[in-house]
């Protein structure tokens, strides 16, 4: 059978956009900005703080006032930025999906917990949250994609039967980046695409190195893997100590696995710094965007940078609304984007 080969988006298409995008990256929580956000004496300071990058004031500074917040921006960007992607719509899809999956895991455990998952789910994703709760409840998924219904409908079949959350957390966790390979395949973009498999091969290095620090065997591993990285399952599966660091000697993920195979074997390091390796490599794959002058990369780029603010900007404020300590909030944020 034929299949007919996305089009390759054109630079110059993104003429405008782009030079419109690296204004817009000017307003982005730099880590100066974000030093004043773990220094602020008053909440009032932090909101204002924030409004000044263009997010909606959340006064009182409470998590579900934040989250609105982040969500209610995220929105905004995804419904600003769809005209200008049109031809290309996968692009967003690849940035949204996650959320969609998010809320997939909020209404299985709500349910499996007889709790009510409003306060839970978040906006951002290609589906409407309180539709999807709707849909749900009635058992009604038609409009959703083939492989979301499946996922759904799977995952709950294995929550209901193993009574165990994380195996159904694991194979919506496949479906998400199944989903977001094939939009990003889709769009004709190979930045995209190449984001996508690093942020897979990104999860399976966590995941084996979770899994033997834990004592996990091979099966358990293998549930917890994801096929579509630039590096093999069966190979992440089969490798021990150095050989895992090996695997991905010639990827960004070099020092972040070897810091993985440190703390296995040597006891070094922490997994805080381990994932922050991690993060920052796919942040360093994504830094690639900022020096293209216009095309869809500048686009990618910024969908992502918004996505990792949204990031640093929880850490922050749940560690200030947890009177962690300032040293240890800092600890926990990966290199910015700008």
């Amino acid at each position: 059978m034929f299949i007919k080969k996305p089009r390759e988006p054109k630079d110059t298409e993104y003429l405008a956009i782009s030079a419109r995008l690296h204004v817009w990256e000017t307003r982005l929580l730099t880590r100066e900005r974000l030093e004043q956000l773990i220094e602020a004496r008053e909440d009032s300071e932090a909101a204002k703080i924030l409004a000044d990058c263009g997010y909606p004031e959340p006064i009182p500074l409470t998590l579900p006032r934040v989250e609105k917040s982040l969500g209610q921006a995220q929105e905004e960007l995804f419904t600003e930025l769809a005209q200008v992607v049109e031809d290309h719509p996968q692009v967003l899809d690849v940035f949204r999906i996650k959320y969609d999956y998010h809320n997939a895991k909020a209404l299985l455990k709500a349910e499996a917990q007889d709790q009510d998952p409003q306060r839970l789910l978040t906006r951002g994703g290609r589906y409407d949250p309180q539709a999807l709760l709707e849909n749900y409840r009635r058992g009604e998924l038609d409009g959703y994609s083939p492989a979301f219904q499946e996922a759904v409908t799977q995952a709950r079949d294995l929550l209901a039967s193993s009574k165990d959350p994380q195996r159904s957390d694991f194979l919506l966790d496949r479906a998400c980046y199944g989903e977001m390979l094939e939009a990003a395949h889709a769009s004709g973009s190979g930045f995209l695409t190449g984001y996508v498999r690093l942020l897979i091969d990104s999860l399976n290095l966590r995941a084996a190195v979770r899994a033997t620090r834990a004592g996990r065997g091979p099966e358990f591993l293998e549930r917890a893997l994801i096929p579509g990285g630039t590096v093999e399952t069966k190979a992440v599966l089969a490798a021990q100590g150095e050989a895992l660091a090996k695997l991905f000697q010639d990827t960004l993920l070099k020092e972040a696995a070897q810091a993985g195979v440190g703390l296995l074997e040597r006891g070094k390091g922490d997994m805080t710094a381990f994932e922050r390796l991690c993060d920052n490599a796919v942040t360093a794959y994504m830094a690639r965007a900022k020096q293209v002058p216009f095309g869809i990369e500048t686009v990618i780029g910024y969908l992502y940078a918004r996505q990792t603010e949204s990031t640093a900007i929880r850490i922050v404020l749940s560690g200030r609304l947890a009177d962690m300590d300032k040293d240890r909030i800092r600890e926990r944020l990966r290199e910015a984007y700008v």
